[in-house]
């Protein structure tokens, strides 16, 4: 029993201190990782926040919890209950969280109204805390001024929080009400007119070209600089914000922004949507609306320091003899470490996007906006001279390069014939099956990213730009968004080919086209051709967005699980049957798990190609002239040997026509895919290192390839002449 009380007393003295010191090392780990879960895709990073995002709440609550039973609890040795009034307002500011992080994920938005109710409850247990202290509280003053600072940190989470929810997001970007032209007046004069017996004559007046009168919007453009190409950004993200609630946009809007990209080069054009999504994420995720508003965001945030300051300078000044020292201690790194915060978020606003737009905003700027242009340096480059050159993870401009991410800038890998060649164990799966790891540890195991290159972005901006000159007209930017691989057959004569498209589901046709060109890419000749290259990265990459990234997909992927694990189980079954399987014994599996863990941390891993060529080559020679139908029958969703059948008749085309067609049919189906996902899972993304999905449903939307068009623009102008 001795034990147990010693452990007892050590727990009392120390639990209060440790919990409030690992709540402040929370919230210091939260501001500087938030930010990465943007620029980069891996599990252990996204991981981490979620750990840091999840225990920072809850271990700011038990502190607030313990200062509260704490008062007048004569077993802490050595705490003094002032000082106990004290650190509860700092759990306030916890609370609120720093800038850079109020949601982890959208769905933590539409919960704004408990974050509402926390703060009530959270300010009752610190009002309790601070009116136990009374009579004899030296510290009320200071802890007053926190407990302020701490309600406007929390006001403005809880407001972020209400500003990003799907409700208020489709409210703010709703038009003001329009009631149209006054059709019961033009009525009333048209009838008196007539009953006056004039001759009266209705006349429409054609509508003004909605396309800017503006010649240089249709000059090609030379490259734009960083800081025009934020300015641009920001202009149509106030424009088509509205994407992520499902709004409509003007034909007017589309042909602006249709002109414009039409005339940028590829970079460029990326360049802005990589902000745009940036202006996304932070709107959705971190405080940037409520702190970047001239009111209250400007004057409540210079408040909150102030006050954060002036408590320093009071607790400098009080008598702390009495206190014990290392609760001093504490109570400095408390107040030191929340103006820390404050002053690392103030960096971090001033050197935002948001503020270099503030700054540029006026032609003709005052002398103190003039300073803190020249100040901040607004001009300043932003992106790397040479993107696809990336250093390695020791040297210290790694770290510049991630900072300079606005994405991950890498494509996830999922291959189905890799998958088949090395499955595991039936022990091993139900074992990770029954835990419901099997997705996770698949993808460590099978998955693995590659670099989105300059090359593999030119190829897909000059395919979207190529479709937007084509859609002049709505009805046929209809048919080219539409379209999922038939277009381009068409475009390019390859009719022959349109039944793999148009007598197959969308999932079919997806599993159809990635072993097709599995089938080609490992038994063709090793010569660098780009569209080869290009058809690999694009065909693994939507295999995982089906397999590993369903919602994405989840409105037109169909049966695209069921068909994977029949084409996996027959596949495996032809390799087995030929002896080509590589079974993992238990022990393998252990070893292979810990060396996911590896590739998981250093996101790439290069499958074995020897092997695959070999498969593929076996594939190949199946005999496939009778129709799978007449020996199958319908019961099984596997398309391997459809596929094999696909993969015969493009290897029939002379090879450099075979890639062209492969690659600019996968364009296609990703198009497809990326205009048929809702705005809300788009940047749901945004959180997780975003996808290539995304840039190209927003690139889409700039060059006038979506469905959120209205038909007509403005209102039909109509004049009554009146003849004498």
């Amino acid at each position: 029993m001795e034990i147990v009380d010693r452990w007892k007393l050590r727990w009392n003295t120390w639990d209060l201190r440790v919990v409030i010191l690992i709540s402040l090392s929370l919230q210091i780990l939260l501001i500087f990782l938030a930010p990465l879960r943007k620029r980069l895709s891996n599990a252990w990073i996204t991981m981490l926040i979620w750990s840091a995002y999840l225990l920072a709440d809850g271990t700011a609550t038990f502190a607030a919890g313990l200062i509260s039973n704490s008062q007048g609890n004569t077993s802490r040795p050595f705490t003094d209950p002032t000082l106990l009034a004290f650190w509860a307002p700092f759990l306030l500011v916890h609370l609120g969280g720093p800038d850079t992080i109020t949601a982890f994920s959208l769905e933590d938005n539409e919960l704004w109204l408990r974050h509402f109710l926390g703060l009530g409850f959270q300010c009752w247990v610190v009002g309790y805390a601070f009116v136990q202290s009374f009579p004899n509280y030296k510290l009320w003053i200071p802890t007053l001024l926190m407990l302020l600072a701490g309600i406007i940190k929390y006001i403005e989470r809880t407001r972020a929080l209400y500003l990003a929810s799907s409700h208020k997001i489709k409210e703010t970007s709703l038009s003001d009400p329009d009631p149209g032209p006054d059709y019961a007046r033009f009525m009333e004069v048209y009838i008196s007119k007539k009953e006056a017996k004039l001759p009266t004559q209705i006349v429409m007046i054609p509508e003004p070209s909605s396309r800017s009168n503006n010649p240089k919007n249709h000059e090609s453009k030379e490259d734009l600089s960083c800081l025009e190409v934020v300015q641009t950004a920001y202009e149509f993200y106030t424009t088509f914000k509205g994407l992520i609630a499902d709004m409509i946009f003007s034909m007017g809007q589309r042909n602006q922004s249709r002109d414009y990209f039409l005339n940028l080069k590829a970079r460029d054009a990326f360049k802005i949507i990589e902000v745009e999504l940036n202006f996304f994420y932070e709107i959705l995720y971190t405080k940037a609306r409520v702190v970047q508003g001239r009111f209250p965001g400007h004057p409540l945030r210079i408040i909150s320091f102030s006050l954060t300051c002036t408590t320093l300078v009071l607790f400098c000044l009080i008598e702390k003899k009495k206190f014990h020292k290392f609760d001093v201690v504490v109570s400095y790194t408390l107040v030191i470490g929340a103006i820390a915060l404050d002053l690392i978020a103030f960096l971090m606003i001033l050197y935002s996007d948001w503020t270099v737009v503030a700054l540029t905003k006026s032609e003709h700027p005052n002398w103190f906006i003039k300073i803190m242009q020249r100040l901040l340096d607004v001009n300043r480059v932003r992106w790397p001279k040479n993107p696809g050159q990336k250093a390695k993870w020791f040297y210290p401009r790694k770290i510049m390069h991630i900072v300079r991410l606005r994405w991950s800038e890498s494509l996830s890998q999922h291959n189905l014939i890799n998958y088949c060649l090395h499955p595991c164990t039936k022990w091993w799966e139900k074992t990770i099956g029954f835990f419901g790891l099997t997705n996770m540890l698949d993808g460590m195991k099978h998955g693995y990213t590659v670099d989105f290159t300059p090359a593999l972005r030119d190829f897909i901006f000059d395919e979207l730009t190529m479709k937007s000159k084509v859609a002049a007209d709505l009805e046929m930017a209809k048919e080219i968004f539409s379209a999922r691989g038939n277009w381009i057959l068409r475009y390019e004569s390859c009719a022959n080919l349109l039944r793999w498209i148009h007598e197959v589901e969308f999932d079919q046709s997806l599993i159809l086209w990635h072993i097709a060109t599995e089938l080609c890419y490992y038994t063709d000749v090793e010569e660098k051709i780009d569209n080869r290259e290009f058809s690999k990265y694009l065909s693994d990459y939507l295999l995982y967005l089906l397999i590993k990234q369903s919602t994405m997909l989840s409105n037109i992927a169909g049966i695209g699980q069921i068909r994977f694990r029949d084409t996996c189980a027959e596949t495996k079954k032809f390799f087995r049957g030929r002896k080509m399987l590589e079974e993992e014994d238990s022990c393998q599996n252990i070893v292979t798990f810990c060396k996911c863990f590896c590739f998981c941390f250093k996101g790439k891993k290069e499958p074995d190609e020897s092997l695959k060529k070999k498969a593929c080559r076996r594939i190949l020679d199946v005999n496939t002239d009778i129709d799978l139908l007449f020996v199958k029958g319908d019961k099984s969703k596997s398309v391997l040997f459809d596929a094999c059948m696909l993969a015969k008749e493009l290897k029939s085309l002379e090879r450099p026509k075979m890639w062209k067609i492969i690659s600019k049919v996968w364009v296609e189906l990703m198009s497809y895919a990326a205009c048929h996902c809702r705005g809300s899972i788009h940047v749901a993304q945004l959180s997780k290192g975003g996808q290539l999905l995304t840039l190209v449903w927003l690139l889409m939307a700039q060059l006038g390839l979506c469905d959120q068009i209205l038909t007509r623009e403005g209102h039909t102008k109509v004049k009554l002449i009146v003849s004498k």
